[in-house]
Protein backbone atom coordinates (compact mmCIF):
# COMPACT_ATOMS: atom_id res chain seq x y z
CA UNK A 1 0.00 0.00 0.00
CA UNK A 2 1.28 3.21 -1.05
CA UNK A 3 0.36 5.43 2.18
CA UNK A 4 1.13 9.82 2.33
CA UNK A 5 1.53 11.05 5.61
CA UNK A 6 1.33 14.43 6.90
CA UNK A 7 2.98 15.21 10.70
CA UNK A 8 5.37 12.87 9.81
CA UNK A 9 8.01 13.75 12.40
CA UNK A 10 5.83 14.21 15.76
CA UNK A 11 5.46 10.96 18.23
CA UNK A 12 2.88 9.24 16.34
CA UNK A 13 4.05 9.63 13.43
CA UNK A 14 7.47 8.93 13.43
CA UNK A 15 6.60 5.76 15.01
CA UNK A 16 3.37 5.16 12.72
CA UNK A 17 5.82 5.76 9.65
CA UNK A 18 8.20 2.87 10.91
CA UNK A 19 5.48 0.54 12.05
CA UNK A 20 4.33 0.87 8.00
CA UNK A 21 7.84 0.44 6.28
CA UNK A 22 8.05 -2.75 8.56
CA UNK A 23 5.21 -4.05 7.34
CA UNK A 24 6.13 -3.48 3.73
CA UNK A 25 4.11 -0.28 3.05
CA UNK A 26 5.47 2.53 1.27
CA UNK A 27 5.49 5.78 3.00
CA UNK A 28 5.42 9.33 1.32
CA UNK A 29 5.70 12.35 3.99
CA UNK A 30 4.09 15.17 2.77
CA UNK A 31 7.09 17.60 3.24
CA UNK A 32 5.62 21.40 4.33
CA UNK A 33 8.68 24.31 3.31
CA UNK A 34 10.92 25.03 6.13
CA UNK A 35 11.12 21.60 7.94
CA UNK A 36 13.98 21.04 9.97
CA UNK A 37 16.44 18.68 8.67
CA UNK A 38 16.80 17.35 11.88
CA UNK A 39 13.08 16.01 12.37
CA UNK A 40 13.30 14.88 9.12
CA UNK A 41 16.53 12.48 10.17
CA UNK A 42 13.69 11.25 12.91
CA UNK A 43 11.22 10.50 10.77
CA UNK A 44 11.05 7.34 7.77
CA UNK A 45 10.07 7.56 4.36
CA UNK A 46 10.43 9.54 1.38
CA UNK A 47 9.56 12.41 0.72
CA UNK A 48 7.09 14.17 -1.03
CA UNK A 49 6.71 18.31 -1.17
CA UNK A 50 3.95 19.61 0.33
CA UNK A 51 2.43 23.08 0.46
CA UNK A 52 -0.43 23.69 2.32
CA UNK A 53 -0.48 27.59 1.84
CA UNK A 54 -0.65 27.33 -1.96
CA UNK A 55 -2.50 23.42 -2.17
CA UNK A 56 0.91 22.05 -4.36
CA UNK A 57 1.92 18.41 -4.00
CA UNK A 58 4.41 16.78 -5.67
CA UNK A 59 3.43 14.42 -8.13
CA UNK A 60 5.17 11.83 -6.21
CA UNK A 61 1.79 11.74 -4.52
CA UNK A 62 -0.02 10.16 -7.49
CA UNK A 63 -1.50 6.01 -7.11
CA UNK A 64 -1.46 6.88 -3.88
CA UNK A 65 -4.01 4.33 -2.12
CA UNK A 66 -4.16 5.99 1.52
CA UNK A 67 -3.53 9.44 3.21
CA UNK A 68 -2.87 9.67 6.78
CA UNK A 69 -3.03 13.00 8.20
CA UNK A 70 -1.50 13.75 11.52
CA UNK A 71 -0.48 17.67 10.62
CA UNK A 72 -1.17 20.62 13.76
CA UNK A 73 1.17 22.45 15.83
CA UNK A 74 1.96 21.23 19.45
CA UNK A 75 -1.36 21.80 21.77
CA UNK A 76 0.98 22.43 24.83
CA UNK A 77 4.51 23.97 23.76
CA UNK A 78 3.84 27.07 24.30
CA UNK A 79 1.54 29.32 25.81
CA UNK A 80 -1.96 30.01 24.50
CA UNK A 81 -1.75 34.14 23.20
CA UNK A 82 -4.26 34.66 20.67
CA UNK A 83 -1.97 34.53 18.22
CA UNK A 84 -1.09 30.91 19.63
CA UNK A 85 -4.68 29.91 19.47
CA UNK A 86 -5.66 31.14 15.94
CA UNK A 87 -1.61 28.68 14.68
CA UNK A 88 -3.73 25.79 16.64
CA UNK A 89 -6.64 26.25 15.09
CA UNK A 90 -5.13 26.84 11.57
CA UNK A 91 -2.16 24.47 11.78
CA UNK A 92 -5.41 21.84 11.91
CA UNK A 93 -7.95 23.41 9.69
CA UNK A 94 -6.49 24.58 7.10
CA UNK A 95 -4.20 21.82 6.48
CA UNK A 96 -6.83 19.49 6.19
CA UNK A 97 -8.57 22.01 4.14
CA UNK A 98 -5.54 21.93 1.74
CA UNK A 99 -5.06 18.58 1.75
CA UNK A 100 -8.64 17.45 0.56
CA UNK A 101 -8.47 20.06 -1.99
CA UNK A 102 -5.23 18.32 -3.27
CA UNK A 103 -7.08 15.23 -2.97
CA UNK A 104 -10.15 16.40 -4.98
CA UNK A 105 -7.47 17.39 -8.05
CA UNK A 106 -6.34 14.20 -8.52
CA UNK A 107 -7.55 12.24 -11.55
CA UNK A 108 -7.17 8.86 -9.57
CA UNK A 109 -7.65 9.21 -5.24
CA UNK A 110 -7.10 7.30 -2.11
CA UNK A 111 -9.46 4.98 -0.72
CA UNK A 112 -9.19 6.05 2.63
CA UNK A 113 -8.64 9.32 4.65
CA UNK A 114 -7.51 8.76 7.98
CA UNK A 115 -7.58 12.27 10.03
CA UNK A 116 -6.40 12.87 13.28
CA UNK A 117 -8.91 14.46 15.89
CA UNK A 118 -8.51 14.55 19.83
CA UNK A 119 -10.79 13.73 22.97
CA UNK A 120 -10.78 17.45 23.51
CA UNK A 121 -13.50 17.27 20.66
CA UNK A 122 -16.01 16.42 23.94
CA UNK A 123 -15.02 18.80 26.30
CA UNK A 124 -15.41 19.03 29.85
CA UNK A 125 -17.76 16.89 31.23
CA UNK A 126 -16.96 15.52 34.32
CA UNK A 127 -18.24 12.22 35.23
CA UNK A 128 -20.26 11.78 31.82
CA UNK A 129 -19.41 9.01 29.91
CA UNK A 130 -18.42 9.76 26.37
CA UNK A 131 -18.66 7.81 23.16
CA UNK A 132 -18.20 8.41 18.95
CA UNK A 133 -21.73 9.76 19.78
CA UNK A 134 -21.63 12.41 22.42
CA UNK A 135 -22.14 16.13 20.78
CA UNK A 136 -18.92 18.44 20.58
CA UNK A 137 -18.48 20.40 23.55
CA UNK A 138 -18.60 24.05 23.57
CA UNK A 139 -14.68 25.32 24.70
CA UNK A 140 -11.70 26.21 22.52
CA UNK A 141 -10.13 22.50 21.44
CA UNK A 142 -13.74 21.76 21.33
CA UNK A 143 -14.08 24.01 18.11
CA UNK A 144 -10.76 23.89 16.85
CA UNK A 145 -11.71 19.49 17.31
CA UNK A 146 -15.25 20.11 15.32
CA UNK A 147 -13.98 22.48 12.69
CA UNK A 148 -10.68 20.12 12.07
CA UNK A 149 -13.27 16.95 11.59
CA UNK A 150 -15.63 19.00 9.49
CA UNK A 151 -12.71 19.71 6.74
CA UNK A 152 -11.46 16.08 6.59
CA UNK A 153 -15.26 15.02 6.25
CA UNK A 154 -15.51 17.14 2.69
CA UNK A 155 -13.22 14.24 1.23
CA UNK A 156 -16.50 11.75 1.97
CA UNK A 157 -17.85 14.04 -1.24
CA UNK A 158 -15.09 12.63 -3.32
CA UNK A 159 -15.99 9.11 -2.51
CA UNK A 160 -13.38 8.65 0.38
CA UNK A 161 -13.83 6.56 3.11
CA UNK A 162 -13.10 9.33 5.86
CA UNK A 163 -11.67 7.75 9.35
CA UNK A 164 -11.27 10.64 12.62
CA UNK A 165 -9.37 9.44 14.82
CA UNK A 166 -9.89 10.97 18.54
CA UNK A 167 -6.84 10.68 20.43
CA UNK A 168 -6.97 10.88 24.18
CA UNK A 169 -3.60 10.92 26.18
CA UNK A 170 -0.60 9.01 23.72
CA UNK A 171 1.39 7.38 26.39
CA UNK A 172 5.31 6.56 25.59
CA UNK A 173 8.73 7.48 26.68
CA UNK A 174 9.67 8.75 23.74
CA UNK A 175 7.89 12.29 24.14
CA UNK A 176 4.47 13.58 24.55
CA UNK A 177 2.59 14.16 28.11
CA UNK A 178 4.65 11.07 30.27
CA UNK A 179 8.01 12.42 30.43
CA UNK A 180 6.16 15.90 32.01
CA UNK A 181 4.40 13.61 33.95
CA UNK A 182 7.41 11.17 35.62
CA UNK A 183 9.47 14.28 35.89
CA UNK A 184 7.81 15.55 39.24
CA UNK A 185 7.69 12.11 40.90
CA UNK A 186 11.73 11.38 40.02
CA UNK A 187 12.70 14.98 42.04
CA UNK A 188 9.76 13.70 44.96
CA UNK A 189 7.56 16.25 44.52
CA UNK A 190 4.35 14.32 42.11
CA UNK A 191 1.19 14.99 43.01
CA UNK A 192 -2.74 15.19 41.28
CA UNK A 193 -3.41 18.43 39.73
CA UNK A 194 -6.40 20.16 41.04
CA UNK A 195 -8.85 18.15 43.04
CA UNK A 196 -7.63 14.86 41.08
CA UNK A 197 -11.50 14.05 40.36
CA UNK A 198 -11.03 14.72 36.64
CA UNK A 199 -10.97 11.74 34.40
CA UNK A 200 -8.14 11.06 31.73
CA UNK A 201 -8.49 9.17 28.66
CA UNK A 202 -5.45 7.56 27.62
CA UNK A 203 -3.68 4.87 25.31
CA UNK A 204 0.01 4.03 24.67
CA UNK A 205 1.36 4.44 21.77
CA UNK A 206 1.92 1.03 20.62
CA UNK A 207 -1.81 0.56 20.58
CA UNK A 208 -2.11 3.76 18.95
CA UNK A 209 -0.17 2.89 15.59
CA UNK A 210 -2.05 -0.51 16.02
CA UNK A 211 -4.85 0.85 15.52
CA UNK A 212 -4.59 2.99 12.66
CA UNK A 213 -2.86 0.14 11.19
CA UNK A 214 -6.20 -1.43 11.90
CA UNK A 215 -8.69 1.20 10.30
CA UNK A 216 -6.33 1.86 7.19
CA UNK A 217 -6.62 -1.81 6.59
CA UNK A 218 -10.25 -2.82 7.48
CA UNK A 219 -12.65 -1.13 4.74
CA UNK A 220 -16.12 -0.93 7.08
CA UNK A 221 -14.26 1.32 9.47
CA UNK A 222 -15.77 4.96 8.88
CA UNK A 223 -16.39 7.80 10.98
CA UNK A 224 -15.28 8.84 14.34
CA UNK A 225 -13.17 6.67 15.95
CA UNK A 226 -11.80 7.47 19.84
CA UNK A 227 -8.41 5.98 19.96
CA UNK A 228 -8.56 5.39 23.68
CA UNK A 229 -8.08 2.47 26.24
CA UNK A 230 -11.49 0.95 27.72
CA UNK A 231 -10.56 2.04 30.79
CA UNK A 232 -10.00 5.73 31.47
CA UNK A 233 -8.93 6.68 34.94
CA UNK A 234 -9.17 9.84 37.24
CA UNK A 235 -6.36 12.19 37.69
CA UNK A 236 -5.80 10.69 41.65
CA UNK A 237 -5.89 7.16 40.71
CA UNK A 238 -3.36 7.82 37.69
CA UNK A 239 -1.10 9.65 40.01
CA UNK A 240 -1.31 6.59 42.46
CA UNK A 241 -0.29 4.34 39.96
CA UNK A 242 2.36 6.49 38.19
CA UNK A 243 3.68 7.12 41.77
CA UNK A 244 3.72 3.03 42.16
CA UNK A 245 5.59 2.57 39.75
CA UNK A 246 8.18 5.20 39.85
CA UNK A 247 8.39 3.86 43.50
CA UNK A 248 7.96 7.12 44.56
CA UNK A 249 5.37 9.22 46.74
CA UNK A 250 2.27 11.51 45.82
CA UNK A 251 2.82 13.98 48.48
CA UNK A 252 2.35 17.08 46.60
CA UNK A 253 -0.91 18.60 44.96
CA UNK A 254 -0.93 20.96 42.41
CA UNK A 255 -3.08 23.45 43.27
CA UNK A 256 -6.06 24.61 40.18
CA UNK A 257 -5.26 28.34 41.56
CA UNK A 258 -1.26 28.00 41.16
CA UNK A 259 -1.43 25.80 37.85
CA UNK A 260 -3.88 28.69 36.16
CA UNK A 261 -1.15 31.18 37.90
CA UNK A 262 1.39 29.33 35.48
CA UNK A 263 -0.25 28.54 32.60
CA UNK A 264 -3.52 30.58 32.38
CA UNK A 265 -6.30 28.71 29.57
CA UNK A 266 -3.81 26.10 29.25
CA UNK A 267 -4.36 24.54 32.60
CA UNK A 268 -8.30 24.61 32.42
CA UNK A 269 -8.25 22.40 29.14
CA UNK A 270 -4.99 20.50 29.26
CA UNK A 271 -5.24 19.76 33.01
CA UNK A 272 -8.19 20.51 35.18
CA UNK A 273 -10.81 19.41 32.65
CA UNK A 274 -12.45 15.99 32.53
CA UNK A 275 -13.24 13.84 29.54
CA UNK A 276 -14.00 9.77 30.83
CA UNK A 277 -14.19 8.78 26.89
CA UNK A 278 -14.74 5.04 26.14
CA UNK A 279 -13.63 3.58 22.34
CA UNK A 280 -16.88 2.16 21.87
CA UNK A 281 -16.25 1.72 17.90
CA UNK A 282 -12.94 -0.76 19.11
CA UNK A 283 -14.68 -2.60 21.41
CA UNK A 284 -17.13 -3.20 18.96
CA UNK A 285 -14.73 -4.08 16.28
CA UNK A 286 -12.75 -6.23 19.16
CA UNK A 287 -9.59 -4.78 18.85
CA UNK A 288 -7.34 -6.36 21.02
CA UNK A 289 -5.88 -3.75 23.38
CA UNK A 290 -2.32 -4.71 24.14
CA UNK A 291 -2.30 -2.77 26.90
CA UNK A 292 -5.95 -2.16 28.17
CA UNK A 293 -5.07 -0.92 32.27
CA UNK A 294 -2.80 1.50 32.94
CA UNK A 295 -0.81 -0.14 35.89
CA UNK A 296 0.27 -2.78 33.10
CA UNK A 297 1.06 0.20 30.24
CA UNK A 298 3.15 2.08 32.81
CA UNK A 299 5.11 -0.92 33.60
CA UNK A 300 5.56 -1.40 30.04
CA UNK A 301 6.50 1.68 28.81
CA UNK A 302 8.46 3.03 32.25
CA UNK A 303 10.44 -0.26 32.34
CA UNK A 304 12.00 0.37 29.25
Amino acid sequence: MKILLTGSTGLIGTAFAGELQRAGHLVCRLIRPGTSAAALRVAQGFDVTWNPATGELGGAAVGADAVVNLAGASIASAHWTPARKQLLRTSRTDTTRALVAALAKMSERPRILVSASATGYYGDRGDEVLTEETPPGTDFLSGVAKDWEAEAVKAEALGIRVVRARFGVVLSEEGGALPQMVRPFQLFVGGKLGTGCQWMSWITLKDTVNILRMVLENEHIGGPVNVVSPHPITNTNFTKTLAATLRRPALFPAPAFALRLLLGEMADALLLSSQRVLPSQLQKLEYPFLHPDLRTALSFILAR
